[in-house]
């Protein structure tokens, strides 16, 4: 992890987080393991009143900088499971910095589960880092390795660490986007609730396997909750997550499956900005499939104020957010490779009622803040003392892994059309175009609180897709647009939604 997503992560986690080790201790005690142990435990820990975490640090490793946290390497020849021909290898984390709250951390080996204990000696430090007494520290995350790239070499597929926060690639990516376990209280005036991993158990993987399970207890002040995740690394890599809820308190604004990015600039929100790139995001879009059948897209922003969407629905079949430009040449940036980034989309498996799938553009002016959040929020609360089950599939692929045959929006330009005026060109690229009969193509666009006019839809022989545009009259508020092409009753498109702001 270089220094961009350390401080990234860092601007993720205020100091109000929370954990509790003894609130688990004894519950835990027994070293039996099974499918219900971590549920049962989740419940269990609900019963009782929230517990502070264990933060307390040897005098060396409570104020260290990033630098001097960065020079703390965990030794690749420690690794768990390392020489014994098995296909998952895991690495851990040390506690300092940003991440200074206690993770236990258990192996899981024919029905037992051991804990893992801290050893210094499993780690290297910098000559900058203060020395300190080797004792109990636990870990503050850890980190999967297999064979993804080349059969000779253990790659990094996922990362557990600070908060409920995770991350992972597919093939060939490099890190980006992450999801979290849940989300609380996102964008309240009164702050937002930061649940915490406080434990993993890592299954031991049987030779040859293809998936190692994960499992792993979140504690807030609102609630427990229990995860089980099957992680398949590969040219997609997968998490089968199972969740089970156990609130403390009625939660009236829960998110499930939320996933956080960053979104600095694009060729429309470069006002102010100063960089020799053309564009910087880890995701330009959302992308939505609906319980209607309907498939949206939402290119994101980086916008002048808060800016808040509800996009309503019932049982959807998919949300994501996604990195949809993949050419080096629209980031012109070597070290970071924006292009390949990885798309996060999130299946959900059964129905989820009633609700919407929120999204948060958050104002920045540095791209180590992760700026872009959405997530699913149920329409009636989850009650207090009950238990709510979910389970949903992530992808982290180079696209949306169920695509559709619909074209496609990949480029949204926005431009001034004299006082009062605004020109979107919109391109669209898919197979349904090729061949068409440009007379029978037309443009549907229609503007909350605004006049549009002079739509025009034309083949565009530079991308072999086609391009949309139109006009808008602005008056310095917010308007809400949407537009598709059609050909007669039978739409030729995604949906394009997007919200235009002063």
């Amino acid at each position: 992890m270089n220094r961009r997503q350390l401080v990234r992560g860092s601007a993720l986690l205020p100091t109000l987080l929370l954990a509790s080790r003894s609130g688990f201790a004894a519950a835990a005690s027994d070293d039996s393991f099974g499918p219900s142990t971590v549920r049962d435990l989740a419940r269990t820990v609900a019963s009782k009143p929230f517990e502070a975490p264990d933060e307390k640090l040897p005098g060396g490793l409570k104020d260290l900088d990033y630098d001097q946290y960065r020079s703390i390497r965990f030794l690749p020849e420690r690794s768990l499971w390392r020489g014994k021909n098995l296909p998952f290898e895991a690495q851990f984390f040390h506690r300092g910095f940003f991440y200074k709250n206690r993770v236990t951390i258990f192996e899981v080996a024919e029905g037992k589960a051991t804990e893992l204990k801290y050893r210094k000696a499993d780690f290297s430090f910098g000559e900058k880092v203060p020395a300190f007494e080797d004792a109990d520290l636990g870990f503050a995350g850890f980190r999967i390795h297999a064979p993804m790239n080349r059969p000779d070499y253990y790659d990094e597929v996922c990362v557990f660490l600070g908060a409920s926060y995770f991350r992972a690639v597919a093939k060939g990516q490099r890190y980006g986007l992450s999801a979290r376990g849940l989300s609380i209280d996102t964008g309240e005036a009164k702050g937002e609730e930061f649940p915490l991993f406080k434990a993993f158990w890592l299954e031991r993987p049987a030779p040859g396997a293809t998936s190692m399970v994960i499992h792993a207890l979140l504690d807030s002040k609102s609630c427990a909750a229990s995860y089980r995740f099957t992680v398949r690394p590969g040219e997609t890599t997968i998490f089968d997550v199972e969740m089970s809820v156990y609130p403390r308190v009625e939660m009236q604004r829960a998110g499930l499956a939320p996933m956080t990015s960053m979104f600095f600039f694009g060729p429309n929100d470069r006002n102010d900005i100063d960089d020799f790139r053309p564009s910087v995001h880890d995701s330009d879009g959302l992308a939505i499939f609906n319980g209607k059948g309907e498939s949206l897209w939402r290119p994101l922003s980086n916008p002048r104020d808060l800016q808040i969407s509800t996009f309503q629905d019932l049982n959807p079949r998919g949300f994501g957010l996604m990195q949809r430009e993949r050419n080096f040449f629209a980031y012109q940036d070597i070290e970071s490779s924006f292009e390949k980034r990885p798309s996060l989309w999130m299946e959900p498996i059964g129905d989820w009622g009633e609700g919407g799938v929120m999204l948060f553009e958050i104002p920045t002016k540095e791209e180590v803040h992760d700026n872009i959040a959405a997530f699913w929020r149920p329409k009636n609360p989850l009650q207090a003392k009950g238990e709510h089950n979910y389970t949903y599939r992530l992808h982290w692929s180079p696209d949306n892994p169920k695509p559709h045959s619909l074209a496609r929006f990949t480029r949204s330009g926005i431009g001034a059309r004299g006082e009062d005026s605004r020109l979107f060109v919109l391109d669209l690229i898919g197979d349904n175009l090729k061949g068409i009969d440009p007379a029978g193509v037309k443009g549907v666009v229609t503007a909350e609180k605004s006049e549009v006019k002079n739509i025009v839809t034309q083949p565009n022989s530079y991308t072999g897709g086609w391009r949309l545009s139109f006009q808008c009259q602005v008056k310095g508020e917010p308007i809400e647009l949407r537009a598709f092409l059609t050909e007669g009753d039978k739409a030729l498109s995604e949906v394009w939604v997007y919200r235009w702001a002063p």
